[in-house]
């Protein structure tokens, strides 16, 4: 784990002197996070891959002033997305459907809460509101935003075991909560979160 954040930091540092080949091992590494992220919130595949192509458009123009604080480099992606996201609804007057919190780890992301106003299922969202806090932390963190298990072990400063660990016990909790509703299957299926035995 510890690798890999060097190596991201290292790639992040070389992109921030204008290294394209670092930004684009980069871009890369992001693209269908951030991609995934703004589709979420658009629900429209020509808007969100427009709306992703700034993000990577405004990362460039702006990389020269990013700086390293040892957390993912897509956390600051996440916040040039949100911002996106926001100014796309009020160029277009409307109102943005889900008002979630703004996508950055230096600024304490709360999972808890962006997981629950992102969610448009109604059960799924009070079954998830049933889990523990770390339960709910690595949905949204692995279902929602797209982090493999060693991205979340190190956002959440634990062993990529535990989280193994906690993301059983929330997909079980979560099945055993929604089947007591007899949503389970449907819900499962309709987010593409993998059934638990």
């Amino acid at each position: 784990m510890a690798t890999m954040m060097q190596d991201e930091q290292q790639l992040a540092e070389r992109a921030a002197r204008r290294d394209h080949t670092a930004f684009a091992t980069l871009y890369s590494h992001y693209v269908e996070k951030i991609y995934r992220y703004i589709y979420y919130k658009v629900s429209n595949h020509a808007e969100a891959e427009d709306l992703c192509e700034q993000v990577f458009l405004k990362a460039w123009e702006a990389i020269d002033r990013y700086t390293w604080h040892g957390y993912p480099f897509s956390s600051w992606l996440y916040r040039l997305a949100h911002n996106l996201v926001v100014d796309h609804y009020r160029t277009q007057r409307e109102t943005l459907p889900i008002n979630d919190a703004v996508l950055s780890f230096e600024e304490g992301l709360d999972p808890d809460q962006y997981l629950a106003r992102s969610i448009a299922s109604n059960e799924l969202r009070a079954a998830i509101e049933q889990l523990t806090g770390e339960q709910r932390q690595v949905v949204c963190l692995k279902f929602i935003l797209g982090y493999d298990n060693a991205e979340i072990a190190l956002l959440m400063k634990k062993k990529e075991g535990a989280i193994r660990a906690l993301q059983f016990r929330a997909l079980r909790n979560l099945q055993q909560l929604l089947e007591k509703e007899g949503q389970a299957a449907d819900l499962f299926t309709a987010f593409a979160l993998p059934v638990t035995a």
